[in-house]
């Protein structure tokens, strides 16, 4: 793990981002690696009926629970602001994020995996694979994993198991409850407890006694 020196966890929606990647950037951060959580979409309110001030003070609220979950997780984060409705094409996103992973150096992405019936969770799945694929073509050599995310559940087969210690589960979890929405305040999604119970259940298929947090590897051509 410790020739990983620029890790990003990019995520669809806030939330996702800490989901898919936290237990990977806590382990990484520890080892002086730096570590951002991207999120593709700025939140809204699920109310259609909200007033652009209901909105405006969600978004400056969300802000700062990205804030807040990145730090408690050593980490930073980078809204990149698009609205659901308007987001760049595929291919215009695609050159987006080559130009950003390139500039950054990136060593390591944690994104969402395809089996998912949630379009911005697919549309960033497939923009972020290709554009590792065309980072890797230009000689980079960087990682892509897929982080496991209840939302994104048909045909992940897990294939890296990460124990967490006691305190990174501490760090994970206390991060996480920095979004309201984790907490149940926005919708009804049980996150609390699938995430504690998924740790058991992975901890049981790779025959730990510890939280574990899967991941998927990138079907990737390795040439070293």
């Amino acid at each position: 793990m410790n020739n990983i020196k620029r890790v990003m966890s990019i995520g669809a929606h806030s939330l996702d981002a800490e989901l898919l990647g936290g237990p990977l950037v806590i382990k990484y951060a520890n080892l002086g690696a730096k570590c951002t959580f991207v999120h593709v979409t700025q939140g809204r309110l699920e109310d259609p009926n909200a007033t652009k001030e209901e909105n405006d003070l969600y978004l400056k609220k969300l802000v700062s629970q990205n804030e807040n979950a990145a730090k408690g997780m050593s980490a930073d984060c980078n809204a990149l602001g698009y609205l659901s409705r308007e987001l760049p094409t595929e291919s215009e996103f695609i050159k987006i994020l080559v130009k950003y992973f390139t500039e950054e150096k990136v060593d390591l992405i944690i994104t969402h995996y395809s089996g998912t019936l949630h379009p911005r969770h697919y549309y960033t799945y497939y923009t972020v694979t290709e554009a590792v694929k065309i980072c890797r073509q230009n000689g980079m050599n960087i990682k892509l994993l897929y982080g496991e995310n209840c939302e994104d559940l048909v045909g992940f087969i897990p294939q890296a198991y990460y124990e967490l210690s006691e305190e990174e589960l501490n760090i994970w979890f206390n991060a996480l409850k920095s979004y309201e929405i984790f907490n149940g305040k926005i919708n009804n999604v049980p996150y609390n407890d699938y995430y504690k119970t998924m740790g058991k259940v992975r901890s049981l298929e790779c025959g730990s006694r510890k939280f574990t947090k899967a991941y998927m590897y990138a079907s990737l051509i390795e040439n070293i």
